[in-house]
């Protein structure tokens, strides 16, 4: 399924494209998926540095109890 969206280009920059036989609706689209893709990543980065700083003070040992409880728990 599909969606129409709008967008407005310069003028020259549409005629440009044209003459150059590019595809707009390829070219946005691959560019949104690319853009999609690095805020994915960027919310994961922030996600994985919030737990990282949660778990500053908490030392190795604490940290392998805790790993072994939850596999028990599994």
């Amino acid at each position: 399924m599909s969606v129409v969206v709008s967008i407005r280009l310069r003028r020259e920059l549409r005629e440009e494209a044209k003459r150059l036989g590019i595809d707009l609706r390829e070219v946005v689209e691959r560019a949104l998926e690319e853009e999609i893709k690095r805020r994915r990543r960027r919310e994961l980065e922030e996600a994985i540095e919030d737990i990282l700083r949660g778990m500053r003070g908490i030392s190795e040992e604490e940290f392998r109890e805790v790993i072994r409880e939850w596999r028990r728990e599994a």
